[in-house]
């Protein structure tokens, strides 16, 4: 590959990281039309194969950003190539969306009294909410049977209701969970 084909693969991955709301997974589709189909970079069986590895593995799910660099570079001419792609790679999906991230919340402090930052923050709080909600709910309930569930509503309301009135810090409820979960209780 050439400077030039590097520095494709780093502006592409830059551009999809400002796309890259709901997690860089989300560009997937993209990301295979670039690899696989414009540029042949990448087999089918390799972009799959980075996503599926990805996401059995432990740690962030943008992790598949840096197999697919590893394989472009791999492609390309060994393992010092492979290091190289996946640097550029993930250099590429990760400081256009941490800058935009960075630079936008300096402003919006700077800026917390003006009408739109605050309408901004105030409308986004209900979205928030409900999404802490819906995952409180995949997790509450889970797997399991209708009716059985009600030592874990509790516990999840109690823990709301702590943090909600009193200072104490989340990490205790977090344990008083662990605990209860130990001990058969939830």
């Amino acid at each position: 590959m050439s400077a030039v084909d590097w520095l494709n693969l780093l502006l592409h991955f830059g551009l999809l990281s400002l796309l890259t709301v709901g997690g860089a997974v989300t560009t997937a589709p993209d990301m295979h039309r670039f690899l696989v189909q414009e540029k042949l970079w990448l087999t089918d069986p390799q972009f799959s194969a980075s996503i599926a590895i990805a996401q059995a593995a432990p740690g962030p799910n943008v992790l598949f950003v840096a197999l697919m660099g590893w394989n472009v570079g791999l492609n390309a001419g060994g393992i010092g190539a492979a290091l190289f792609g996946a640097m550029v790679a993930m250099v590429g999906i990760m400081v256009p969306s941490s800058m935009l991230n960075y630079y936008t919340t300096r402003w919006s402090h700077r800026n917390r009294d003006l009408r739109g930052v605050r309408a901004f923050k105030q409308g986004m709080a209900p979205v928030v909410i409900a999404l802490l909600v819906a995952t409180g709910w995949i997790l509450a309930t889970g797997e399991s049977p209708r009716g059985s569930d009600w030592p874990l509503w509790l516990v999840t309301l109690a823990s709301g209701l702590v943090v909600w009135r009193t200072k104490v810090h989340l990490l205790w409820l977090l344990g008083a969970g662990a605990l209860l979960g130990w001990f058969g209780l939830v």
